[in-house]
């Protein structure tokens, strides 16, 4: 059993943020060809001003309730984009979904993730096979969830989220988008990764990595 305190959430951030950083140039490559070429640019100042946000938090004297909703608080300052409403409300559905609690448990976290797949879908009023960062996430949590009901642990929970999320991504290649600026293209949206799936995996991945390594 796994025991995840406020110091090891903050370093989530980190990693993500980290992530992110590496990850930006593709995922404007992938958002000029449907969007704005701008979405790498977003995520990164996202979860850069949310790791450093947190980050400054007496970690001894924070819940992740307050970690999560400060985390929350300052993507959407950073980000006026899209992205910044969907994930700022993840965090914050991630805050709902553990409060009351100091440390967090395998269980804790899983539903933590639900709950922030969950937002996601709720905030942007998307459904999966639209072509939108719900491909990837709406398959993660289900698979994070079915994985601990099977008696996995975070590890093999995480881990089955992160595989779901890639087939996700890669599957909306096959979509024709319907949401957002990528719906403009019709069509010609199809064979390309949508960019939101794209960074979904990235923050999953991420979030597998500092949660059990």
């Amino acid at each position: 059993m796994t025991t995840i305190d406020t110091a090891r959430l903050a370093r989530m951030f980190a990693t993500i943020a980290t992530a992110m950083s590496a990850d930006r140039d593709r995922l404007c490559a992938l958002d000029g060809v449907i969007g704005d070429a701008d979405h790498g640019i977003a995520m990164e100042l996202g979860f850069s001003a949310a790791r450093d946000a947190v980050a400054a938090l007496d970690a001894g004297a924070t819940d992740p309730t307050t970690l999560l909703n400060t985390a929350a608080k300052s993507f959407l300052n950073a980000v006026g984009a899209s992205s910044g409403p969907l994930y700022a409300t993840a965090f914050m559905r991630g805050a709902a979904a553990v409060k009351g609690k100091t440390t967090l448990d395998d269980s804790d976290v899983v539903s933590l993730f639900q709950a922030m797949a969950k937002g996601i879908q709720d905030r942007g009023k998307a459904e999966p096979g639209e072509k939108t960062m719900i491909d990837a996430w709406a398959p993660a949590a289900q698979a994070a969830g079915e994985a601990m009901a099977s008696g996995k642990d975070l590890a093999g929970s995480l881990e089955a989220a992160a595989q779901a999320a890639k087939a996700g991504a890669e599957a909306t290649k096959a979509m024709i988008a319907t949401k957002g600026r990528a719906s403009r293209l019709g069509e010609r949206s199809l064979g390309h990764m949508d960019p939101g799936a794209a960074s979904a995996v990235t923050v999953i991945e991420a979030m597998r990595t500092a949660l059990t390594d």
